[in-house]
């Protein structure tokens, strides 16, 4: 018994340590980039820091605005893309795909979250740039856009991210669907609903929390995607209101510029890291709220 005390007693501390080193892991990136950020954005000026449209870090200019706004851009294009086919994927693995080839299925979404971001990149470049490239060209022939870019923009970008956010997407969205009852299912066709209609209506909102979540790990996975995204985005640090034209995202701007910055540039940079941050955690934080209204409902 007395060994058996013991034993329990320091596994205890071994889940005490861990849980300790995940909490100062995140305190130690806090405190980094806090440190180095802030400062930062104190001589260079909040509102101008934020709301400045120009990136021009050899006259000390360093308006961060026009990366907000490609990471927007490319973030909302990856959900519109990549958010109804997962949910629609997720549906027929969980209700509709037969047996035969789940096992092949599943296997092909769980390969799209191994594949590194490079390939994607590559992918990008090879297949989707020449693609977009003419269809841009073949707006411009018809006088629906004035300039139809190089191929390298907000949709080829949003379309790629949106592939690269499927299997989150999918793999959180089917587990939550299978985890609702089938009294559910079962109970919505005894009162005569159709098929989708009961998937929609009745399974689908009780799986909303896991569907949620899903959602949110893919905008985490898209709005902090780098190596891709500098592939295919054409990094331009510049407002446009055309989704063919290249913009430049805040993960973007940190790695191009990185390697060769020093002073005022280095910490602005680093500054650009915290307002990420800051985004990821409003994100986080919008969603808890959102469960705990769902809950309540």
């Amino acid at each position: 018994m007395k060994s058996k005390a013991w034993t329990e007693k320091v596994m205890q501390g071994v889940f005490f340590i861990a849980a300790c080193t995940s909490v100062l892991a995140v305190a130690l990136i806090c405190i980094f980039l806090f440190a180095n950020g802030i400062p930062a954005i104190r001589q260079i000026g909040f509102v101008k820091f934020i709301t400045g449209d120009i990136w021009r870090p050899g006259n000390e200019l360093f308006g961060i605005f026009p990366m907000i706004i490609g990471s927007i851009y490319v973030t909302a294009g990856a959900i519109i893309f990549g958010v109804p086919i997962g949910i629609l994927t997720s549906v027929f693995m969980a209700m509709y795909c037969p047996k035969k080839i789940y096992r092949p299925l599943k296997a092909a979404t769980e390969l799209l979250a191994g594949i590194p971001s490079v390939v994607y990149g590559f992918f990008g470049m090879v297949i989707v740039v020449p693609i977009i490239r003419d269809f841009g060209r073949t707006l411009k022939m018809m006088g629906l856009v004035e300039k139809s870019g190089d191929g390298k923009g907000i949709l080829t970008t949003s379309i790629v991210l949106g592939m690269m956010i499927l299997p989150t997407i999918i793999g959180t969205t089917e587990s939550a669907m299978r985890a609702v009852p089938p009294q559910y299912y079962e109970g919505s066709l005894a009162l005569g609903a159709t098929q989708e209609r009961s998937i929609f209506k009745v399974v689908i909102p009780a799986a909303k929390s896991g569907v949620i979540t899903g959602i949110v790990l893919g905008i985490g996975r898209a709005i902090g995607e780098t190596m891709a995204v500098i592939m295919i985005a054409g990094n331009q640090p510049r407002l446009v209101n055309n989704i063919l034209l290249g913009v430049r995202t805040l993960t973007g701007n940190i790695v191009i510029e990185m390697g060769y910055a020093t002073g005022l540039h280095r910490e602005a940079l680093i500054a650009t890291g915290v307002v990420l941050f800051v985004f990821i955690l409003i994100i986080n934080f919008s969603v808890a709220l959102l469960k705990r209204r769902g809950e309540h409902e």
